[in-house]
């Protein structure tokens, strides 16, 4: 067997050691296998370390063992997954001639315990889908004049049960009636009494027939509802009291000459001393639930009206508060109870058994789950020759361990109980396990895989050990449970140890893996938490990879939010911590929760233990092919919370925060994904790692905020990813970005500027030039501010938003840029007014649209984690990529049907020059044809964006990319201002009108006198020459009653006129030269 070197302890003790120590021990064993390895699928003789023969059973696929000590359901259960095995189910054909061929062997012909696989697993549910709603009654304390009385009339009953919920009132001290059952000619013949201890418990007592039956069964005085039955058979006289599901009083020592007396009263919250009156103990708290049947409940019956199920079978009266007569003191209310909704169907139906076989099919029936039967475990044939295998050389050579346990052996004085199959008590636990940490303190060689197999085992039944009820706790077993946990948690940490981390490699095919000494721990501290904690609001127990804490709190208004952080490892790194947020603790304390526990727990050595080579399979999170994923690692320790109501699991939201422990190699970056390990998931190879329910909050330099809609175990995978550019790279990429965005900020600025401020001739192309160049601006500003926007969650989202529409106006515009050279290229008949107003549509209507929608749908995945765009990782950011490349598409067929248009129109041209020259301009004309359309469209019908999409593949177009769209508005700036020629025209008319408007501030008037060399007509009728370097010639007919002639005066500066008027005087031609003189010179 594995665990051979622990029965080896025992050979130097004496003989009650050597019982205790066979007893507990064997528990870890697989079954002694035999010498020889089976060569066939057969049979397989085995033997246990007191020589009793047991039989093994391996088929191609399967090995089945038969365990012949009878265990409850849930023991057997437990017992076969400390085997690292489960309980036979009998669904398929193979299982089922297994089990057949291995009960023929033994001869056995009892009831065995199988496996339903449809049995519901018991783990935290939604605190909506646990809460049952009741109509409650409430006695106050103010007056003791309250009772309810039941409206019917009662049959005799050879039999009887009745259940009922109760919430004592903690501050009543005094004896008190539940119920009192009064018939005509008993008063005292069936009630149900309480009084408060010494120790706070209350203490509940029947009277049957006027006997008083002693007060034994009790629950605590805490305030909480607490589910009662009691019952009672005639023919036997056995009575039983049940709290919260367990039997807690019974006996068989009452009349059993008669029946109940019907035709009697039942009244609730008094003791009738009279048939239906004289009430006295009047009971001060509250009542609902009571239901009678004419039977006797079994323990199935009990566990699932526990858990809020209904018993219709025989029942004489089913709680109705519209069949009751209150008083009026008495009032109605609603509540919610918590029901464990989980244990209901299997309460109800019981657990699986086989009876036997008819026609090779099995019998199958159900049976209640608390009666000992035997069972057959199932593993895989490959683990169970692996145990053997490992068996067999624990035999041959014992290990260090090994040997040392069996010197420390002497040194163990516990008492051990006599149950061979299974740990019975927290004695046996406690003893086992204390001689365990003192081998490991003391050895100074490593654990080998048998030592970890066999540790592992003993931490899974220890984990199951049953409790005593707390309100049957003595001080020297609470002393033992916290023994327990120390020692448990020391041995689970000297397994999980870095130290043993290759050789879980050597045992992988017996045990699934170190979340299973996880698991382990959580089954004990959960089983354990209210023992643990009897005495104090908060257990620490530390060892140098695992830090356990429980934490305890009365529910309240106000009651704060809980936390836990592991240990502290370097001042300059943070802390990994665990927290409830205040308003779930508060959820819980609406619901009716009085007590929280919060087991929570670090584990720092799991990430090194899980094999480094192995990746774990998960669809990639950056799937925009920017990089190359590599694979997935742990990459952080394990934090876990355990949340438990009045005891009971609960599953409520959490948040953590994990450092980053996996070092990245070189050429790589990784992306944090919140995680958690799901025992459900891959069950068979005990679990794996999910991301339902879990989203990542935030991530900084080194750790990373999870947010979680459960409790469990929790951890950060970090997705690897081939690094694509360099950090210096990078960080030139940004510096690059941000001062091409700002000059392209400035570029846009002058370009609109100039627009407005010369003037330049209103027209659909300008008006469309414009709002690009506003929509394109206000989108760089935003892509500037950014990065001081991300450590803001909602200036962030904002900011994505709005970069989101103006980016997406940008593209729309540079859309209506495309249909506007188009329409000037091939001819559209729409009038100008009609088609700006579908521009406009299209430009700002669309982007509106776009955003709008795609917060409407997908608000919650809308903004990526970590910076303030589009989520990458979701379907979001389509909204944006699917407009841009329907946008670069039209675009695309614009400009090639520009340039076919330019290179035409050169063709022609080279047509009509003379042949000589022709030759030597044609090529000239052609490459400028298609060189200048590009050149000058590319900018505002964003072509240059197609680069984004090959940016993954080099960090030189990385830089391409970055340095044409960066700088789009300085290009703008420079080829539709700079280089405009309406822009360069309206520039030079207000140069022009600048300097005609300058000669109006000129003064004093010079005269001239006509040259007497020419004749007066002269001026009139001569042709002036253009040529004349004098004088040029003016628009207007030379017979205008008025001439003007612009004359160079040599005498003022060279860029000086003089304008003189030639106007005729009454009788004769008089020319009147009057010149001015501009100001200034």
């Amino acid at each position: 067997m594995i665990l051979g070197g622990f029965m080896s302890v025992l050979d130097n003790t004496g003989s009650e050691m050597i019982g205790a120590l066979h007893s507990g021990l064997i528990l870890f064993t697989f079954l002694v296998v035999c010498e020889s390895e089976p060569t066939h699928a057969g049979p397989d003789r085995m033997g246990d370390s007191h020589g009793q023969p047991r039989l093994a059973h391996l088929t191609s696929h399967w090995a089945f063992q038969l365990v012949n000590d009878s265990l409850a359901f849930s023991r057997a259960d437990s017992f076969c997954r400390g085997q690292f095995s489960s309980l036979a189910d009998l669904d398929q054909s193979d299982e089922r001639e297994g089990v057949m061929e291995l009960l023929r062997q033994t001869g056995l012909h009892t009831p065995i315990w199988v496996r339903n696989p449809s049995k519901v697993v018991n783990k935290p549910v939604a605190l909506s889908k646990q809460y049952s709603p009741f109509s409650a009654l409430s006695f106050p304390r103010d007056s003791r004049e309250g009772f309810v009385r039941v409206n019917m009339s009662f049959p005799a009953l050879s039999s009887v049960s009745v259940c009922v919920r109760v919430q004592w009132n903690s501050e009543w001290n005094e004896v008190s009636t539940i119920f009192s059952y009064a018939a005509p000619v008993i008063t005292n013949e069936f009630q149900l009494r309480g009084q408060v201890d010494k120790q706070g418990r209350i203490l509940l007592a029947l009277i049957i027939h006027g006997k008083h039956l002693p007060y034994k069964a009790s629950f605590p005085n805490d305030g909480a509802w607490h589910h009662i039955c009691v019952m009672w058979r005639r023919n036997s006289g056995h009575w039983a009291i049940y709290v919260d599901g367990d039997k807690k009083d019974l006996g068989s020592d009452t009349d059993t000459s008669r029946d109940i007396y019907g035709d009697g009263i039942l009244i609730l919250g008094q003791d009738q001393d009279s048939f239906g009156g004289n009430f006295t103990e009047p009971f001060f708290g509250n009542i609902t639930d009571l239901n009678v049947w004419n039977m006797t409940l079994e323990t199935r019956h009990v566990l699932a009206l526990n858990a809020c199920s209904s018993i219709d079978q025989q029942v004489v009266f089913s709680w109705n508060p519209d069949h009751l007569i209150k008083h009026p003191v008495v009032k109605e209310e609603q509540v919610h109870l918590f029901c464990r909704v989980v244990l209901q169907q299997m309460a109800l139906q019981g657990c699986r058994t086989l009876q036997g076989w008819q026609d090779q099919l099995p019998l199958l029936d159900m049976a209640e789950c608390s009666d000992p039967l035997p069972f057959i475990c199932r593993s895989s044939r490959e683990r169970y020759l692996k145990m053997k295998q490992m068996s067999d050389s624990q035999n041959l050579q014992p290990s260090a361990f090994m040997n040392h346990l069996m010197k420390l052996s002497n040194k163990t004085q516990a008492t051990l109980g006599q149950q061979p199959s299974e740990l019975s008590s927290l004695a046996q636990a406690s003893a086992l396990l204390d001689v365990s940490v003192q081998a490991l303190e003391d050895t100074q060689e490593e654990l080998q895989p048998t030592d970890m197999v066999a540790l592992i085992q003993l931490l899974s039944l220890a984990a199951d050990v049953p409790t005593l009820p707390l309100a049957d706790a003595t001080n020297h077993s609470q002393d033992r449970v916290q023994e327990l946990s120390q020692h448990f948690i020391s041995v689970a940490d000297s397994i999980i140890s870095e130290d043993n981390a290759l050789k879980w490699q050597a045992i992988k095919e017996v045990v699934s893996g170190p979340m299973d000494v996880v698991k382990s721990i959580d089954r004990m501290v959960t089983s354990l938490s209210p023992r643990l904690m009897a005495e104090t609001d908060r257990l620490t127990i530390h060892s140098p990879n695992i830090k356990l804490e429980v934490q305890q709190q009365r529910l309240q208004d106000g009651s704060k939010g809980s936390s836990f952080c592991g240990p502290e490892t370097d001042k300059h790194t943070s802390v990994d911590c665990i927290s409830v947020p205040h308003h779930k603790i508060q959820d819980l304390h609406n619901n009716g929760f009085h007590r929280l526990t919060l087991v929570n727990t670090w584990y720092g050595s799991l990430r090194p233990v899980f094999n480094p080579g192995e990746n774990i399979t998960m669809v990639p999170t950056v799937t925009d092919g920017s990089q190359s994923y590599l694979g997935t690692v742990l990459g952080s320790s394990v934090i876990s919370t355990t949340v438990l109501g009045d005891d009971q699991p609960v599953s409520t939201a959490v948040h953590f925060k994990l450092q980053h422990r996996a070092q990245n190699p070189a050429g790589t970056v990784s992306d944090p994904v919140c995680a958690f390990w799901d025992f459900e998931l891959n069950a068979e190879a005990g679990g794996w790692w999910n991301t339902k329910g879990c989203e990542v909050v935030s991530k900084q330099h080194g750790y990373t905020v999870c947010y979680c809609n459960h409790t469990t175990n929790f951890a950060l995978l970090l997705q690897v990813y081939e690094a694509q550019r360099s950090p210096e790279n990078e960080k030139a990429l940004q510096v690059l970005t941000f001062i091409g965005c700002g000059v392209s900020l400035c570029g846009l600025l002058f370009t609109f500027i100039l627009f407005i401020a010369v003037g330049v001739p209103k027209s659909d192309r300008t008006t469309v030039h414009k709002n690009l160049i506003v929509a394109l601006g206000i989108a760089e500003l935003l892509l500037m501010c950014s990065d001081w926007a991300s450590a803001n969650e909602a200036a962030c989202f904002v900011v994505t938003a709005l970069l989101h529409l103006f980016f997406m106006a940008s593209f729309s515009w540079m859309l209506v840029e495309g249909l506007l050279l188009w329409s000037k290229v091939v001819s559209v008949n729409i009038s100008e007014d009609r088609r700006m107003k579908l521009y406009y549509i299209i430009g700002w209507g669309l982007p509106v649209l776009i955003v709008g929608v795609t917060l409407a749908v997908s608000v919650d995945e809308y903004k990526a984690d970590g910076h303030c765009w589009l989520n990458v990782k979701t379907d979001t950011i389509w909204a944006f990529v699917g407009p841009v490349i329907f946008v670069l598409a039209v675009n695309a067929v614009v400009l090639c049907r520009v340039v076919m248009v330019t290179v035409s129109s050169a063709r022609r041209r080279t047509k009509m020059l003379s042949p000589s020259s022709a030759s030597k301009m044609q090529t000239f004309d052609l490459t400028w044809a298609v060189t200048r359309p590009v050149l000058i469209l590319l900018p505002v019908l964003g072509l240059t964006w197609l680069c984004g999409v090959l940016v993954h593949l080099s960090v030189v177009i990385a830089y391409v990319f970055i340095a044409l769209n960066a700088f789009q508005g300085l290009y703008i700036f420079l080829v539709y201002a700079v280089y405009n020629s309406e822009v360069r025209n309206a520039i030079k008319r207000i140069k022009e009108k600048r300097k005609a408007l300058s000669f109006t501030n000129c003064s004093q008037p010079t005269s001239f006198l006509p040259s007497q060399r020419a004749p007066i007509s002269s001026w009139g009728h001569s042709a002036l020459t253009p040529s004349s370097p004098e004088t040029s010639e003016t628009s207007g007919p030379p017979s205008s009653a008025s001439t003007s002639l612009v004359i160079k005066n040599e005498s003022f500066r060279k860029e000086s006129f003089v304008t003189f008027s030639l106007k005729p005087a009454s009788g004769n031609q008089v020319v009147q030269l009057t010149g001015f003189k501009p100001s200034g010179c």
